[in-house]
């Protein structure tokens, strides 16, 4: 069944505040016009924002929680939604147990709480009937209320009203009050959660929500000064069914009273279920409770979760009373209010084109609601405003380790984006040594066959610096769509080994150049890689292009670190960095730089790096170790320092002897030059028989000096 009748529902879920206003109106009659106005802003401005997404999309099953999880992301949605539905459960047996005591009141004989379970389950039944009869029921309980009203409209006074009225009504907490009338004016979220049963829900919410908070209000504010002026002090304070001796017709009132929280009841035992139907077919409950996400019947009703929401109300009814259940609400209808308010300034501060709602509010009037729900949750109850934004936050989070996907897009993509531009026009055009980190893009083909490059990549990151995953293709193998499903899987794959960074798979002539290609046209303003991790070439057949290559990354301008990988040893225990030192100039700095990142990353966090330097005899020793010392000190890398004496051995020789039980090496590389192919298979063949080392190369015109030393 589709319908659209919000204006109804609405209106008539909001009459259920009469029954609040009989209690709250007691003895707290002089802040109650206060705390009505200020429920009522704080409703306003929510219907503004719940209006402005109702037309800018299709509102589905889910009422707040479909337009919160279609903003701000499923796991905000989720965090909003598990709470509000329990609200919306616990909201049922608030106006159940509401009628209960006005009943009592009547027939003292009965159990309010009796009488309380029995109108919860009649409640329930015609709901699990079906909507519409629980609509036409609505229709009769709002002719009935309107009755009430009428009849006290036309009544007469009873007793003489007190000029000094004021100076005789016992004191009342202003926000005490408000937190127990608070709920009375969240019964205008029938509609929005009826939102999926609507023919044209961007139509009738906003039409509906805003009659029904006008209507709502105005009686509000009427029927104080009424009672004001037609009862006398000691009625206003002792009775609290003062409005039954005004009327018209007294009974009326009993009538009113007893409809507007059936009809409350009704509208929140519609609407619960249908918030508990969207969040378990959105996977956020826990997968044993997905039975909960089935509808019945062509219309899809949501029984099972009628019946979920029913166990629940029961309960309350059995263990509450209407004071200690009205502030929790208070609370958590607070925080969905302030959410929406958030998401909708968001969408429009954002901007993105595809937030085009036909009832338009300045972004400013969003946020400002957003942040007077908050500030009256605290001024409320501060630790219950706490445990409420704790509460939501441990949702979110256990969401979000539950990496949900969803269909659809929220506004969190569009302010990572803006911020993203904000940053990058923000960025200084020259080198600044002072935050400069290594924006990496390593060449490892498929993920699987060289993770020891993205491993390495990783551990100088810190998951702090950008990191792209790359791999080139001929260019004749592969087209779009299978370079976006290669970089799809690659990203997926990283994910999965907790690995923060980008894919990228491109083409080329051949790999090689392909490869050049790409770091020349890589990148985004001033976030372009300036490191490139790679590994080293064995096949003489592509010597000359595996060099070529390494020539034009340093013509670019990036650093690069060839990856000599021994696969018995692989980075064996993570204990051991050797650094073979020639100076602070050129490689040297950059060597110190990454060993740095590598032995404060988690993983390589117990290591020790040692710098180590050949000197011709020992009388070099004691001037070489003095130096070291003093620059090692300076450095602030905690790194060890070995001076060995060559005593005419070769560097291969000592390199072989001094770092074969060293878990990973660093040594400087050459810069490409005429002879580059002959220098390359020498260092292959230098480095055959040890451990995992890498060839550092420093192109970037920075002075890394001055990372190392801060003058």
């Amino acid at each position: 069944m589709r319908t659209d009748r919000a204006v109804s529902i609405e209106v008539n879920a909001r009459a259920g505040g009469v029954q609040r206003l009989a209690e709250v109106v007691g003895p707290q009659r002089v802040v109650f016009g206060a705390d009505a106005a200020v429920a009522a802003g704080i409703r306003f401005q929510h219907v503004e924002q719940e209006s402005k997404i109702a037309t800018d999309q299709r509102v589905k099953i889910g009422g707040a929680y479909y337009m919160i999880s279609h903003s701000l992301g499923v796991e905000t949605g989720g965090a909003v939604g598990v709470p509000l539905f329990f609200a919306q459960a616990l909201s049922v047996a608030l106006y159940t147990v509401g009628f209960a005591e006005s009943f009592a009141r009547v027939v003292p004989t009965i159990d309010p709480r009796i009488v309380a379970m029995i109108v919860t389950v009649i409640v329930a039944l015609v709901a699990l009937r079906s909507t519409r009869a629980a609509i036409k029921l609505q229709y009769i309980i709002m002719a009935v209320i309107a009755v009430s009203l009428i009849s006290f409209g036309f009544g007469s006074r009873a007793g003489t009203p007190d000029p000094d009225l004021l100076t005789m009504m016992p004191q009342a907490d202003f926000w005490l009050v408000l937190a127990v009338f608070f709920p009375a004016v969240t019964g205008i979220m029938a509609g929005v959660n009826m939102s999926g049963d609507l023919k044209d829900a961007s139509r009738s919410l906003p039409k509906g929500t805003l009659a029904a908070v006008g209507t709502g209000y105005l009686i509000y504010m009427i029927l104080p000064v009424l009672l004001v002026l037609r009862a006398s002090a000691p009625a206003l304070i002792e009775d609290p069914l003062v409005m039954r001796q005004i009327a018209f017709w007294g009974d009326a009132i009993l009538l009113g009273v007893w409809g507007a929280t059936l009809s409350s009841a009704v509208g929140s035992i519609l609407g619960a279920p249908r918030v508990l139907q969207a969040l378990a077919r959105d996977k956020i409950l826990p997968r044993w409770l997905n039975w909960l996400g089935r509808g019945s019947d062509p219309n899809d009703e949501p029984r099972i979760g009628t019946v979920f929401t029913l166990l629940i109300a029961l309960i309350a009814v059995w263990l509450g009373n209407l004071n200690v259940i009205a502030p929790i609400l208070t609370m958590i209808f607070l925080t969905t209010y302030g959410v929406l308010n958030l998401a909708a300034g968001l969408e429009r501060l954002v901007g993105n084109p595809s937030f085009r709602p036909t009832f338009r509010v300045h972004w400013f009037w969003s946020f400002l609601g957003a942040i007077s729900c908050g500030a009256v949750m605290f001024l409320i109850n501060a630790l219950a405003a706490v445990i409420a934004m704790v509460s939501v936050f441990l949702i979110f989070m256990w969401l979000e380790r539950k990496e949900m996907k969803t269909t659809w897009g929220s506004v969190r993509g569009g302010i990572w984006m803006s911020l993203a531009r904000t940053a990058l026009l923000r960025l200084s055009t020259e080198s600044d040594p002072k935050n400069w980190r290594p924006h990496i893009l390593v060449l490892s083909g498929a993920p699987t066959k060289r993770w020891h490059l993205i491993d390495l990549a990783s551990s100088f990151t810190h998951n702090k610096a950008l990191m792209t995953v790359a791999t080139v293709l001929p260019e004749d193998t592969a087209d779009e769509d299978r370079l976006l499903s290669m970089e799809q899987v690659i990203a997926d794959y990283l994910g999965k080994h907790g690995v923060r960074g980008l894919a990228q798979v491109s083409t080329g002539p051949d790999y090689f150049r392909g490869a050049v290609r790409l770091i020349e046209s890589y990148g985004l303003g001033r976030m372009v890689p300036n490191t490139i991790i790679m590994g080293a070439s064995d096949i003489e057949q592509f010597r000359q292009e595996y060099c070529g290559m390494i020539a034009g990354f340093h013509r670019a301008r990036r650093n690069v670190a060839i990856v000599h990988h021994n696969p018995e040893k692989g980075y064996g225990r993570r204990r051991h960095i050797d650094i073979w030192w020639g100076g602070l100039k050129r490689n040297g700095s950059l060597m110190m730089i990454l060993a740095y990142l590598l032995k404060t990353s988690s993983q390589w966090r117990n290591a020790e790096v040692c710098v180590k330097m050949i000197v011709p005899d020992e009388a070099a020793v004691p001037g070489i170790r003095e130096n070291l010392t003093s620059l090692v000190e300076d450095l602030r890398i905690g790194a060890t320092i070995r001076i060995i004496v060559s005593d005419g051995r070769s560097f291969d020789e000592i390199l072989h002897e001094n770092s074969g039980e060293a878990d990973i090496i660093f040594l400087g590389m050459a810069e490409p030059g005429d002879d580059f192919i002959s220098y390359y298979e020498t260092l292959q063949n230098r480095i055959i028989g040890l451990p995992t080392t890498v060839s550092v190369l420093s192109s970037e015109d920075l002075a890394f000096r001055e990372i190392l030393i801060q003058t």
